[in-house]
């Protein structure tokens, strides 16, 4: 999981050099594969999600030929690869400006930041879950979040373990576990920003796998 993480900041932060003004979302992908594998690792493309301007109301999004202009955001949703284990990461950027992208964004890393606090050996699911909505509720815009605040990561991304961070969840954090919180709020014009952070569970609660921070990028 560490290695396949560095992985996934080698991503992340080509994904950031690269933002310029016409790039579409399939160059971009085309460059994150490459400068990933001179570093000898893969990205799991299949569960790659990388979207420019209008397009980051989809929830999820395969790359296409649509290019970013300036004042949009971009976002990205990438994890790196090895022998079946996955470690992933979102992180939002922007190209000029854009309120609707800064305003949610801000919102993110604190309801991210609550939900990190929260995790420590002994914690239920729910527990953590509702440490993310209750920063929001005291921001005023819990009508922002409308999915879980996390679930558990390791082999095959996609299957994505047994333990969901959701409201109620009674599941128990064990040390050793690996968590995945992608904190994505949806807007009142519908854009869909946010960012995230895989964790470890220690003894002394959560260890941020990342070296790349989660705060917005700004081309």
């Amino acid at each position: 999981m560490r290695f396949t993480m560095e992985m996934t900041d080698v991503a992340v932060r080509t994904f950031q050099k690269s933002l310029q003004e016409c790039i579409t979302e399939k160059e971009m992908a085309a460059i994150i594969d490459c400068n990933v594998e001179q570093v000898g690792g893969v990205v799991q493309a299949a569960s790659s999600t990388i979207l420019f301007g209008e397009r980051t109301k989809l929830s999820h999004g395969t790359p296409t030929q649509h290019p970013i202009k300036n004042n949009e955001p971009a976002f990205i949703e990438i994890g790196g690869h090895k022998n079946g284990y996955a470690c992933g990461l979102v992180r939002s950027a922007l190209l000029g400006r854009h309120a609707e992208t800064e305003l949610l964004h801000n919102l993110s890393m604190e309801v991210l930041d609550a939900v990190i606090s929260a995790i420590k050996p002994g914690a239920t699911a729910g527990e953590v879950d509702s440490a993310g909505r209750e920063a929001l509720k005291q921001l005023g815009r819990t009508e922002f979040l409308n999915h879980r605040v996390g679930y558990q990561s390791g082999i095959r991304w996609s299957e994505r373990g047994n333990i969901s961070l959701e409201p109620g969840a009674t599941d128990t954090l064990e040390p050793n576990m690996t968590l995945h919180m992608p904190i994505i709020l949806c807007g009142e014009s519908g854009y869909l920003i946010g960012t995230s952070e895989s964790v470890l569970v220690t003894e002394r609660g959560a260890e941020i796998l990342s070296h790349t921070p989660h705060t917005l990028y700004r081309a």
